[in-house]
């Protein structure tokens, strides 16, 4: 166990997240699936912990890495999805939640005072906005804690930021390009921030705005389908413990169009989000799978072929 939590790499929170979020999400289908995942994802938190009390210079070494520390606030915004497996304990349900958006404060200063007061633009990846955009999931589960009108201030600053950096992130994946092998697989985060303020404007607002809601959708749904065309080649690449960046963003933008079809009641849209969650299911089961044989070192079949083949 202590060769796994030394291993174990802190772009799993990512992971840890997803699954989190997916109970949630299938959570309609039977409390068994909410459970299930949400039990996955307590277990990914108390090796995170355990890695955390075992080898604290860890940490520090990670924030060297602007991917790296791009993606740690993923761990705090699990946390926050964590705590309404708990909400029927209403204090200590929002006492993790108050915690996880303080420590995700917390990130956001450090990651800014490092790589945005030092800017250099071929350290931006699409991970920026997990940083400053993903806090917004403290909308989607402020109102099971009755913090509603937290939920709401949160989503603004997460919409403004995803506004920021949406021109600067872009102008890095297309114009300037050149992203290392371990960090391709954040660019499936493109596809979050849309559907993640989607889904906090649903949740946390009584009475969206129609334009608000048509323009993040559509935005979704376009950053969706740039996402799905680099995704064949992206699933063939060697493990990374980036590949945690293909499960949280198509989790959030199936919890998004979920939420568009019962709002809207359109029959094709309904459709579209329950191909979704299967996708997403099946996406988060996959990377488990990888991590699982990544931390007790199997060699994927797939991967093991090829290294035969260039023999």
């Amino acid at each position: 166990m202590s060769d796994i939590i030394k291993k174990l790499p802190y772009p799993i929170a990512g992971l840890m997240l997803a699954c989190a979020t997916l109970g949630n999400l299938l959570a309609s289908y039977g409390e068994i699936y909410r459970y299930f995942f949400g039990a996955i994802s307590a277990c990914i938190l108390v090796l995170i912990v355990a890695k955390l009390i075992i080898m604290p210079k860890s940490l520090m070494a990670a924030f060297e890495n602007p991917v790296l520390a791009s993606v740690l606030p993923t761990f705090s915004m699990g946390l926050m999805v964590l705590s309404t497996y708990i909400s029927s304990f209403n204090f200590l349900a929002s006492m993790l939640w108050f915690f996880a958006i303080l420590i995700h404060l917390l990130l956001i200063f450090v990651f800014t005072k490092k790589y945005i007061f030092n800017f250099n633009i071929k350290a931006v990846f699409p991970s920026y906005f997990v940083v400053y955009v993903v806090i917004v999931v403290a909308s989607i589960s402020a109102p099971a804690l009755g913090h509603q009108n937290i939920g709401q201030y949160l989503f603004w600053f997460g919409l403004l930021s995803y506004l920021i950096l949406l021109p600067i992130v872009l102008y890095r994946v297309v114009k300037i390009k050149s992203m290392p092998p371990p960090a391709l697989p954040t660019f499936v985060i493109l596809t979050a921030p849309a559907s993640l303020c989607l889904a906090g404007y649903i949740s946390s607002f009584p009475h969206p705005n129609n334009v608000l809601i048509s323009f993040l959708a559509g935005l979704a749904f376009v950053m969706l389908g740039a996402v799905a065309t680099k995704m064949p080649p992206l699933l063939k690449s060697e493990f990374y413990p980036s590949y945690s960046a293909f499960t949280f963003p198509f989790v959030i933008t199936a919890v998004a169009f979920k939420g568009l079809a019962a709002m809207s009641g359109f029959y094709g849209l309904i459709i579209f989000a329950m191909v979704l969650e299967v996708w997403a299911a099946l996406i988060v089961i996959y990377v488990l799978c990888r991590y699982m044989m990544y931390l007790l070192s199997i060699e994927f079949p797939i991967v093991k072929s090829k290294k035969n083949q260039a023999s």
